[in-house]
């Protein structure tokens, strides 16, 4: 198994099990846990596929993605029957599937050899646009807009990490596994000690 492969499937679990405890909080039954598993983590991969013309989309190609989903969703639903999770647990989970995706998404951007800021749209696109969906069918504001939260700018600063090592000759494995490591370092440092991005706000009217 390459590196590439197992990236995508781990990232594909952590999604899906950040879907299914997204779904125990909203108290869904398990048809509803299946679904935010499954669009949480094939979303911002559908998406990508689609916008660049990727076909078959990734899990029609590779349906081994769909019995990791299934696996992860039924892992989470009795796991957490044993054992509360942790209060914190559905972002840490969401911050590693984001470090995940993200590179994952770059990466096949770059194999059609686009320009650099397509593989970091894409990458970011990849990494967010599953979440947002769990979060709008849920009924939640999407992480990605939350006031000041620090989500997208985890996975473009990931992404531009990626693309820009290897701009200098650092070799690719390396260059994900940096830009990986940034991002769910970010994303966690921001979940831990509470840190937002500065909000806009427009000045009262006169």
């Amino acid at each position: 198994m390459t590196l590439f492969r197992l990236l995508e499937l781990l990232g594909v679990g952590v999604f899906a099990m950040s879907g299914a405890l997204a779904a125990g909080r909203k108290h869904l039954d398990l048809m509803g846990v299946l679904v935010l598993a499954v669009v949480t983590a094939i979303g911002g991969g559908t998406l990508r596929d689609l916008l660049l013309g990727r076909h078959p989309v990734f899990w029609i190609a590779d349906p081994a993605c769909l019995v990791v989903i299934v696996f992860a969703a039924a892992l989470t639903v009795l796991y957490t029957q044993w054992r509360a999770p942790p209060g914190r647990s559905l972002l840490v989970a969401d911050a590693l599937g984001l470090a995940l995706f993200v590179i994952t998404g770059a990466q096949i951007a770059e194999q059609q050899q686009l320009p650099g800021i397509i593989v970091v749209v894409m990458g970011t696109m990849t990494g967010c646009a599953g979440g947002m969906l769990r979060d709008v069918l849920v009924r939640e504001i999407p992480m990605i807009i939350r006031e000041g939260e620090i989500y997208a700018t985890a996975a473009v600063m990931g992404a531009l990490l990626y693309v820009g090592l290897q701009a200098v000759n650092v070799p690719r494995e390396a260059a994900a596994i940096v830009g990986m490591t940034v991002i769910a370092m970010v994303r966690l440092a921001a979940i831990v000690w509470g840190l937002n991005l500065p909000l806009y706000r427009l000045p009262p009217e006169r």
